[in-house]
């Protein structure tokens, strides 16, 4: 065989980004992907038969992805914002300004070697600011700086989404989710793809081509023999590749699991905590607001039961084994900001594609019997939705060629199976601070592992989660800047 300057496992968004940055720089690469397309979580798909809509199927909005990288990458894609109603009380103007001020701050930093903890306390320079998201329980904060319990509920999704935790978790779980929800690009805007999330599976895939990256897809990786200086790779093809480097992007459980010694017992994995709806709409339903335009309210984060109260109760649900009575949902619907998804006949006749997030969905629930924990989520978070509208959302459905309705559920156990994310993880595991958390992580790229030649590349590593690009960017970095390739 062969030797590769590096093999990366893994073709969604982030591999596809270290593997055009290091073709870039002349190493040679190849790039293993198990799926027969690339993208990973990140891509678009006609979903319903005979019916011309691509969908952005598992992720659906952006905001990690740096302008910086993009323009770097030479990405075109655009990134449009979404403009809906803003009701927001001055306690919540005060709010999303603290907030934006560490953005501006935080996200710089994403792409450039680790800090310390009192390094980036020095670069947020705000001690309240620093208290509320990095020390103390989120819900201190919410509950002191916002006296409005909508208001707080709508600001706590952003440290809920995918991730099972209270207002008040002392692990802080829920600050570092919303902290990477909050300071994307140095704005914390979460932006409408154009042409839908796999427009920019697309392009990315064209830079790492061009590049000279080799790109093989239908490659399920089995085994992984490395003795720090050269990794050898088998695949369940028979096929083996043999790298200087090894970069991982897929869930660090599942590279664990291929490393560990013979009877070793498997750490406890990650568990993702939502459930994600897709339809198709012949047109937006009436709601019982009379005051509030469908269009206007479906067009930015509709939030629905998602008050602070209504947050913890699902979460208290949850947490002892039952689907949540009335499931917190955030709602929207990408057409409104970019028909483009929808063919034209499609988007003549008033139809619409909507998409539903719905919280505090965990893996454990869909454990036993599956197809009817399904059911009984899915029914769950249609009676949440229904419950501000005049009319049943289902009798809005478009149907399919087969007279099927236009709708798409996807539970952790489904994440799991069809993506390889253990426990329908969509950050692959809990997310980390941005800061190096020991004295030996200073100055690294949080992406390195107790391997010398073996490297974590996906929403895994230190600095990951979401759709951002940060993570493949920055093992490239780091293995660049190792030597060795």
């Amino acid at each position: 065989m062969n030797e590769l300057d590096a093999v990366i496992v893994g073709g969604g968004h982030n591999g596809l980004v270290a593997a055009a940055l290091l073709a870039r720089a002349g190493r040679s690469v190849r790039l293993l992907e198990r799926s027969p397309a690339l993208g990973g979580a990140a891509v678009s798909a006609r979903l319903f038969a005979g019916v011309d809509a691509r969908l952005s199927r598992y992720s659906y909005l952006v905001s990690l992805f740096p302008r910086e990288l993009r323009a770097e990458l030479g990405l075109k894609a655009e990134l449009r914002p979404r403009h809906g109603l803003d009701r927001r009380s001055p306690e919540l103007v005060a709010w999303h300004g603290r907030i934006a001020r560490l953005a501006e701050r935080v996200a710089p930093t994403l792409l450039e070697p680790l800090r310390s903890r009192e390094q980036l306390r020095l670069v947020i320079d705000d001690e309240q600011t620093w208290s509320d998201v990095f020390e103390r329980p989120l819900g201190e904060a919410l509950v002191r700086e916002l006296p409005d319990e909508a208001e707080r509920g709508a600001v706590l999704t952003d440290a809920l989404i995918g991730t099972l935790a209270s207002a008040d978790d002392p692990e802080l779980r829920q600050n570092r989710c919303f902290l990477y929800h909050v300071i994307g690009d140095g704005r914390g805007r979460w932006d409408v793809p154009v042409g839908g999330m796999g427009r920019l599976t697309d392009e990315l895939t064209a830079a790492a081509h061009a590049a000279g990256a080799e790109l093989a897809t239908g490659t399920e990786v089995t085994e992984i023999d490395t003795d720090g200086t050269v990794a050898e790779v088998s695949c369940a093809d028979g096929s083996r590749v043999r790298a200087r480097q090894l970069l991982w992007a897929a869930a660090p459980s599942l590279l664990e699991r291929l490393l560990a010694a013979p009877g070793a017992d498997p750490r406890p994995g990650p568990e993702g905590s939502q459930l994600k709806l897709n339809m198709l709409l012949a047109r937006l339903p009436r709601l019982r607001d009379p005051d509030l335009a469908p269009h206007v309210a479906f067009t930015d984060t509709f939030h629905i039961n998602e008050s602070y109260s209504q947050l913890q109760a699902a979460y208290e649900e949850a947490t002892v084994g039952f689907v949540p009575e009335t499931p917190p949902c955030d709602v929207y619907c990408h057409s409104l900001t970019d028909p483009s998804i929808l063919g034209e006949r499609l988007r003549a006749s008033g139809a619409q594609a909507l998409t539903v997030f719905a919280l505090h969905m965990p893996a454990r629930l869909f454990g036993g019997d599956h197809d009817a924990a399904k059911r009984a989520a899915v029914e769950a978070a249609l009676a949440s939705i229904d419950s501000v509208l005049q009319e049943p959302i289902e009798e809005c459905l478009l149907h399919d060629a087969d007279g099927r309705p236009c709708l798409e559920a996807l539970t952790p156990i489904e994440l799991e199976r069809e993506l390889s994310m253990p426990g329908g993880h969509i950050f692959h595991r809990d997310l980390s601070w941005p800061f190096a958390e020991s004295d030996a992580e200073v100055g690294r790229w949080g992406v390195e592992t107790e391997i010398a030649n073996v490297w974590l590349c996906g929403a895994g590593a230190r600095r990951g989660g979401g759709v951002s690009g940060i993570p493949g960017h920055n093992a490239a970095r780091a293995v660049l800047a190792a030597g060795g390739v």
